[in-house]
């Protein structure tokens, strides 16, 4: 079995092809072919938090299992197995496995829905995530202005100078007028206004992954012409910006990015509600592992 290291994922796992597999992730859970499994958690009086997802893909299955500790961080792991032998394959730290697929499946969501002409993104948070998600971005559109606001002002500077995005000075200047919109926050609460969001625009919401919390208000979910998300099963479950506003989960306008293939007629407002699955690390970690078998 393989041990493989973070450092290894990221010379080995470049945006395009984590684009590119996502693509084709979401290809074979439409057809049937790919199988995930919603994310289950175990919450200790101590605060930590031990999650596990998981998910069949190809030739391969697995789960991740991290553990959170609100005071002490973050802890990823993933096992890679062999779907036809259930032998083990690969051990791997997927602190970026998952930072950057979760960046890729939102690209491969903009890539859909997002106005081919989309030139302008609004970032909300300025963590690793909103980093993976910025990358992504400039993947599938020629992005040319890049506004982020957090609520801390040290890393939203820090964040605006090693990227080239311009701090913005609240929230609603990051939103009001951009093409793409990204939330990716550790919020509770709604972290923008309906009213900020233009008619077109194309929003990724995926901070929240818990019932509990929400970053988008319930007007701009009533707006919305056509909400994605990455699993019904999984959003019934953990997408607070879904559960809490309310939606109907019966509503036309609530799909599985699986099943969509092209950016709604009309130029409505679009949502990719992510939650991230089990089967998307999946196939980023079979991509790993091929990779360093080759050499």
């Amino acid at each position: 079995m393989l041990i493989i290291t973070e450092e290894q994922v990221r010379e080995r796992l470049p945006m395009r092809e984590a684009i590119r597999l996502m693509r084709e992730t979401f290809a074979a859970l439409r057809a049937g072919t790919a199988r995930n499994q919603p994310r289950r958690r175990m919450f200790l009086s101590t605060g930590s938090v031990l999650h596990s997802m998981a998910g069949a893909w190809g030739k391969y299955f697995g789960t991740k299992v991290y553990a959170t500790n609100p005071k002490h961080g973050a802890h990823f792991f993933f096992l890679l197995f062999d779907a036809a032998t259930a032998r083990p394959l690969a051990q791997i730290e997927a602190n970026y496995l998952g930072q950057i697929r979760t960046g890729a499946a939102s690209g491969y969501a903009t890539d859909l829905l997002a106005a081919p002409e989309a030139s302008t993104l609004g970032i909300i948070g300025s963590g690793f995530q909103a980093r993976s998600q910025l990358g992504a971005m400039r993947e599938v559109r020629r992005i040319r202005e890049v506004r982020v606001w957090s609520r801390s002002d040290r890393k939203r500077l820090s964040f605006a100078e090693e990227t080239g995005a311009r701090a913005a000075g609240s929230a609603e200047e990051a939103v009001r007028g951009a093409d793409i919109v990204v939330t990716a926050t550790s919020a509770k609460d709604p972290v923008i206004e309906s009213g900020w969001v233009a008619h077109g625009a194309h929003i990724n919401a995926m901070g929240s992954n818990q019932a509990q919390r929400r970053e988008l208000p319930s007007d701009l979910i009533a707006r919305a012409g056509l909400i994605a998300v990455d699993s019904i099963e999984q959003s019934k479950i953990e997408a607070g910006d879904l559960l809490l506003a309310p939606v109907d989960w019966s509503d036309p306008r609530l799909v599985e990015l699986a099943g969509v293939d092209h950016r709604p007629a009309g130029s409505p407002i679009t949502i990719f509600k992510s939650t991230g699955l089990g089967v998307e690390d999946v196939s980023a970690a079979a991509y790993v592992y091929e990779s360093i078998l080759r050499g």
